[in-house]
């Protein structure tokens, strides 16, 4: 896990009014892939006293203005956490709606993304959820699979953890199978085997709502992405704060484990 972790700290109740300056990100310094934590849905409706449902709603139209931002910079890859698997754990009729929302959203929307060219993607273990939203996911991938303008990746009942291990029953079944031996098995290997492995690996991770941690999203994907936490709550995370973060990111030294090179002489110490 990069070490270059670092908070925003904006005060949550801030309205950003049209006066207010977006950001500079040099196009240069733009990330390919970007994975967000959309924490902070139930706190705002709490906030706003409005139900809980509404909170996710407003979620989703969060989902649409950043999806909107990531064309606008040249971000390649958007994934969101949209279900984990801990979400099962929740009351029933939050789950239900939460389902419930994911459906509409599918059923709404799929079209308009086909039309901008952007393909859908779903990670997860998703034969938990009902037939009908399965079929849903399975038409949305299919309708959009030849897409090539962005890419939006859904994490639902997702967790690092599993697909840490399902990868790696994968690897155990060939090993069964006598394809591999155990020396076969490398992380270049497991990697190959992890959810979208096929796409470039998270660059910039984003929180909102406050916490710190990554909660058990895309563990092995995150080695080397880069950490942003802010406390604003998802339905309030827009444009001017995604440009935030985004100069952040663009201030910061990704060295992926090694040391810059004018530092270190030829053939020089490994001192730490």
């Amino acid at each position: 896990m990069s070490s270059n972790t670092k908070s925003s700290t904006p005060d949550p109740d801030e309205k950003l009014g049209a006066g207010s300056a977006v950001p500079e990100v040099g196009p240069n310094s733009t990330p390919d892939h970007i994975a967000i934590i959309m924490d902070g849905n139930n706190r705002w409706a709490k906030r706003n006293g409005v139900p809980g449902p509404a909170g996710h709603r407003a979620g989703v139209e969060a989902v649409r203005n950043i999806l909107r931002a990531c064309r606008h910079h040249g971000v390649e890859v958007l994934t969101v956490f949209a279900f984990s698997s801990e979400n099962w754990g929740r009351p029933l009729p939050e789950v239900r709606a939460l389902l419930a929302l994911l459906s509409r959203y599918l059923r709404s929307e799929v079209r308009e993304l086909n039309k901008d060219g952007i393909r859908l993607r779903f990670i997860g273990e998703r034969t938990r959820f009902s037939a009908r939203l399965q079929r849903l996911m399975q038409q949305s991938e299919h309708l959009t699979a030849g897409n090539t303008e962005a890419t939006l990746v859904i994490a639902v009942d997702y967790g690092g953890q599993w697909d840490i291990a399902q990868a790696t029953q994968k690897l155990a079944l060939e090993v069964q199978a006598g394809r591999l031996v155990p020396q076969d098995i490398t992380p270049e290997l497991i990697d190959s085997h992890i959810s979208v492995a096929d796409l470039p690996r998270p660059d910039l991770c984003i929180r909102t709502g406050g916490d710190a941690r990554i909660s058990n999203f895309m563990l092995w994907q995150f080695a080397y992405s880069e950490l942003y936490f802010t406390n604003t709550l998802w339905p309030d995370f827009g444009e001017l704060e995604f440009a935030r973060a985004l100069a952040d990111y663009s201030r910061r030294e990704r060295r992926f484990g090694l040391r810059d090179p004018d530092t270190i002489a030829a053939g020089g110490s490994l001192d730490a």
